[in-house]
């Protein structure tokens, strides 16, 4: 059994059963037996979700990123331990960081892992996944094509659809194709479908909706929010849109 500390063991979630818990080696049986979640029965409105489940999925997935090319950099370790500092404070992220060490040292099931997430967290949060793993896998200054393709095959496996895979990497870059990208359209779009888009994204990536998760996934969830303003005036100015 993994020793849990205050800052896991306070907020019991999905991630103390199904290969998750398995991985970390968290006790599963009487000490949660009201809330051990098994893989394959998704919970209807994933009530149950807090931003401890948030935290443990998304270091497992950190893990699972950071061993695509065979090698863990400082940059990386730096951007994450800044994260979990400012989202979980200095207690939260030392546990969750010694839980990192502990992970990137074994064989991590990424496909039964995102079967488990997929399962018991909504769209939107998975969402803010894989824009968290874009924004590690960039903080070395560039995209690795083994990290892209990991961060893609992870994306796939959580039920995110490509084409919103290829709106969030599209964030990282500033070119008017990429700005087409964001908003999910091509650049042969009417002005009337540019502008619909650009709702449509606004409502799907609002930060509102991973809010419970707290404020710095929102605050992240935000970023992403203002990237789809920014594409939005960047096609608005190439076609002089009033």
């Amino acid at each position: 059994m993994a020793k849990i500390g205050k800052f896991i063991g306070a907020a019991a979630g999905f991630v103390f059963g199904g290969p998750i818990g398995a991985l970390f080696g968290f006790a599963i049986g009487s000490m949660f037996d009201n809330t051990t979640v098994h893989v394959h029965q998704p919970r209807m409105g994933y009530q149950q979700v807090t931003s401890t489940d948030f935290a443990v999925s998304l270091l497992v997935l950190i893990a699972a990123v950071m061993k695509a090319d065979g090698k863990v950099l400082r940059s990386e370790l730096d951007f994450v331990k800044s994260y979990l500092l400012h989202a979980y404070g200095e207690q939260g992220a030392t546990e969750l960081i010694g839980m990192l060490r502990d992970v990137l040292k074994k064989d991590i099931p990424v496909a039964e892992v995102c079967q488990q997430i997929k399962y018991n967290m909504p769209y939107a949060a998975r969402l803010e996944l894989v824009h968290f793993l874009f924004k590690l896998a960039v903080a070395d200054g560039g995209l690795a094509s083994s990290e892209k393709q990991t961060i893609e095959s992870i994306a796939h496996m959580l039920g995110i659809s490509a084409i919103d895979v290829q709106s969030i990497r599209a964030m990282f870059s500033d070119t008017i194709e990429s700005a087409y990208s964001v908003l999910e359209i091509s650049p042969d779009a009417t002005n009337e479908e540019v502008k619909k888009a650009y709702k449509n994204m606004a409502i799907k990536f609002h930060p509102d909706k991973v809010s419970h998760l707290g404020e710095e996934v929102q605050a992240s969830a935000t970023e992403k929010f203002k990237k789809v303003n920014q594409a939005y005036e960047q096609i608005k100015k190439q076609r002089n849109i009033k």
